[in-house]
């Protein structure tokens, strides 16, 4: 029962963190559109990228436990 409020309020946060991430140039960076140079990430950048890394781990071991128990 817990792992399901868990699973829950872990998959809200990863909509939001995802939501808020920057857009980029989409569908015409990866067909030849805009040519963009690379750039590192930074500042709230880089903490929303490593928050959803994080957070998609842990929702991935909650539905793991899930199965589980």
């Amino acid at each position: 029962m817990i792992i399901n409020i868990i699973q829950i309020v872990l998959a809200v946060l990863l909509v939001i963190t995802v939501l808020l991430q920057q857009q980029g140039s989409g569908l015409s960076g990866a067909f030849g559109g805009e040519g963009e140079f690379h750039h590192t990430k930074r500042g709230a950048e880089k903490y929303l990228f490593v928050a959803t890394i994080v957070l998609s781990v842990l929702f991935f071991g909650t539905a793991l436990a899930n199965i589980v128990f």
